[in-house]
């Protein structure tokens, strides 16, 4: 019941009503650079496909909003912003005024569930109610004589009165609430039914009638209450996983004073460079670097890596690891708000509120359905009145038109499965950023790899160190400390212990796709690519990879590289290929060095020596042709074209850039993770068809007997409760249903740097 499960109540602790001020809501912000900034809202009252269009289009209307989109299943929205005056728009105002209170929120631990309480309280006084008045039914219905009748009614309305007040006020705050505003919401139809039918007794035991239908309007609301918190349980379920993501992350910190001494302090107090305690038993706060201490450490929660890790001075640790030997102490290398749980925890969120062609339709179709059942309704009352004159059985039948037309099932057709996959995924270790990805991902029909740190380890080693002057080998590890390319990394690695180059450099940048150029005074090193180092480039020993060293354009020293394949490379180039997919590569890297991992892979098509403008004019080329592109890479001079492709995927080792451009990130080395999304993809988009092929077949079958006065409305609030878990549970097969790979998930460490 995805347009009424999350109803707005009261909830303990926190006020429904309460608001933010400009201040706090920019407190809460996070910077995105280049102007940017991004702040996530609670929404306690948002709870249908017209809330979701109303709080968008609010936060639309104001200056400097760049996005705004609302995540139902979370109950948040996220907001993209861009100050024009140096302050943070007034977003709780605007929301206010449209009937939404907003407050910034964060992904601690919530043990407590208000809304679920709610719900069981008022499901259990209804079942009550509900009950006792059904056992007096019994009586009236087997021929109870006249006076006993009457004062079993009489007692039937004292019953159901609480259930109607008490348990229906769920339903009347949130009609009340959109009627107020102009609007119209899934309860509004249920409220008037509700009353109705109670109305229609109350009047039928004033006028002593024969038969009354309190247990129906009692009954009409266990079943909803029952349907909804039934609901709220299995879509808890479904992101539970996000849950106990946002868990692991501990409240605060033991942090190491100037002084020595040791202070307990907010994890929002934690910043880069403070030294931590972390206690055996304890979870790392936040990313850090072991600076102190030896340990065994447990990723399994974080990665899904069952086997426990050697923590030493100089490892890096992630946030969420649990320590389990000995006392660590760590630098912090990133705040609260950028650590890699946070940083997975937001990938969760955009994925489930991810905007998918079907989740459009469906949204568009939800908000479509007020005036047309209320039409469909109106006009079955004025029917059924004229043509038999019974205002009663007219307005019975149009209670039931009421419930039954209700577009829950077809608004929890695609969030569902797509929730349900991003925690399938998250499961083994793979995050997804954009949950429309899933539909995108099934239209591909050509794969591209990168091939250096993405069909390879990226751990490369220089093979002939021991043939380069130590001097020149200085040299160049000084140079290459000022990047993170692997061939960068692996030079440093193999400089002498202790050797350093004694001079300095004026000037050092970074070229991406060609290398690292130096100044130090008149001279001019260049590190990377040998044809753009010098000319003419130096010879390139056969199938490795090669960087040079030149000093003012002549080539003084060539370093060359070796690379092992990722575990699963071969499986899943195997499996695309007998889907029926084409496969390349597409790499920065010699020529050699990329024709020796073709042909162990088995791939006909690849180009080597390619700058990420070629890499984006390669995908541009294959759309124009009308390909589908899924693009999988991992360093920063892959960012455009994993910006580029269709659908594109990177693992947790690529740069902060690379994760941001693509659809998924997973945290293992083994490429057979990608055969996992591949799969999860296919039976997600077969699923979303199969939820609305039952959403579409519930709305043709039951209407038109509703219409036609073959269902009551106790028949009709069970269909609605039915339909909308029948969409649910199916969507729960993408999780429970499914057998297949379970990649080999380990984070890959960063390269330790000597030197």
């Amino acid at each position: 019941m995805s347009c009424c499960s999350g109803i707005a109540v009261p909830l303990a602790g926190a006020s429904s009503s309460r608001t933010a001020s400009a201040k706090e809501i920019g407190l809460a912000s996070r910077d995105l650079g280049d102007g940017l900034c991004q702040v996530l809202l609670a929404l306690p009252d948002v709870h249908c496909a017209a809330c979701i269009a109303a709080v968008e289009t609010a936060l639309r209307k104001i200056p400097g909003v760049e996005l705004a989109r609302v995540n139902l299943s979370t109950k948040r929205v996220t907001i993209t912003w861009r100050a024009t005056d140096g302050g943070c728009p007034d977003f709780a105002g605007a929301l206010a005024e449209v009937g939404y209170a907003a407050h910034p929120t964060s992904f601690e631990d919530e043990s407590r569930d208000p809304l679920l309480a709610s719900l069981l309280k008022a499901l259990a006084v209804a079942g009550f109610s509900a009950m006792n008045i059904m056992i007096l039914s019994v009586s009236v219905w087997s021929g109870a004589d006249p006076a006993t009748r009457h004062a079993f009614h009489l007692v039937s309305a004292a019953l159901a009165l609480p259930a109607v007040a008490y348990s229906g006020r769920i339903f009347y705050r949130s009609a009340w609430k959109a009627l107020s505003r102009g609007r119209a919401n899934m309860d509004v139809p249920i409220s008037v039914g509700v009353l109705l039918a109670f109305a229609l007794s109350v009047y039928d035991t004033v006028q002593n009638a024969p038969y009354v239908y309190f247990d129906a309007s009692t009954s009409l609301l266990f079943i909803l209450l029952a349907g909804r918190t039934l609901d709220h349980l299995m879509r808890g379920k479904a992101r539970s996983a996000a849950g106990a993501l946002a868990k692991l992350a501990p409240q605060g910190a033991n942090i190491i004073l100037p002084g020595g001494a040791i202070d307990y302090v907010p994890l929002a107090d934690v910043r880069p460079g403070m030294h931590l305690i972390v206690a055996a038993g304890e979870r790392v706060p936040v990313d850090g670097v072991v600076v102190n201490g030896i340990s065994k450490v447990d990723c399994s929660l974080v990665t899904g890596e069952s086997r426990w890790k050697h923590a030493e001075v100089g490892t890096a640790i992630r946030s969420g690891v649990l320590n389990l030997a000995n006392p660590l102490t760590l630098a912090a290398t990133a705040s609260a708000d950028g650590s890699f749980l946070a940083e997975m925890t937001r990938m969760m969120e955009a994925a489930e509120s991810g905007r998918s062609t079907y989740r459009r339709i469906a949204d568009r179709a939800a908000a479509l359905y007020a005036p047309v059942v209320h039409g469909v309704a109106l006009i079955s009352l004025f029917g059924w009145f004229h043509a038999t004159g019974d205002l009663h059985q007219a307005v019975t039948i149009a209670v039931a038109v009421l419930i039954i037309t209700c577009p829950c099932a077809l608004g929890l057709a695609v969030p569902m499965v797509q929730v349900v996959a991003v925690r399938r995924l998250f499961e083994r270790g793979i995050m997804v950023r954009d949950g429309s990805a899933f539909e995108r991902l099934n239209e591909v029909d050509t794969v591209l790899f990168d091939k250096t740190g993405t069909l390879t380890l990226g751990e490369v080693r220089l093979v002939d160190s021991g043939n380069i002057p130590p001097d020149i080998l200085c040299v160049a590890a000084a140079i290459a400390k000022y990047s993170k390319h692997p061939a960068s990394v692996a030079i440093v690695a193999a400089s002498p212990d202790g050797a350093q180059f004694c001079g300095t450099f004026d000037e050092v940048e970074e070229f991406h796709g060609c290398g690292i150029e130096a100044r130090a005074g008149d001279t001019v090193y260049r590190l990377g690519r040998p044809s753009w180092v010098s000319a003419p480039p130096p010879r390139k020993e056969e199938g490795r990879s090669s960087s040079v060293l030149s000093r003012n354009g002549e080539a003084i020293a060539m370093f060359s590289f070796e690379d092992a394949l990722r575990p699963g490379a071969r499986e899943l180039v195997d499996f695309m290929q007998a889907a029926g997919l084409s496969v390349g590569i597409v790499s920065g890297d010699n020529r050699a060095a990329v024709s020796s991992v073709a042909r162990q892979l088995a791939i006909e098509d690849f180009s080597a020596e390619l700058l990420p403008s070629e890499k984006v004019d390669v995908i541009r080329a294959l759309s124009g042709a009308g390909r589908k592109v899924l693009m999988i890479g991992d360093g920063l001079n892959d960012a455009p074209a994993l910006a580029a492709a269709h659908v594109s995927i990177a693992p947790s080792s690529a740069t902060d850039i690379g994760r941001s451009a693509s659809d998924f990130v997973f945290l293992g080395h083994n490429l057979l993770a990608v055969k996992e999304i591949v799969r999860t993809g296919s039976r997600a988009d077969a699923l979303i068809r199969q939820n609305f092929g039952l959403a579409i077949a519930y709305n043709i079958v039951s209407v038109p007997f509703a219409i036609a006065g073959q269902v009551t409305p106790l028949a009709a609030a069970i269909a609605m409760s039915l339909s909308s878990i029948a969409v649910v549970a199916n969507a729960l097969r993408l999780g429970a249903g499914m057998g297949g790979v379970r990649a080999d998930i380990r984070v890959k460490e960063p390269a330790r740097v000597r030197g």
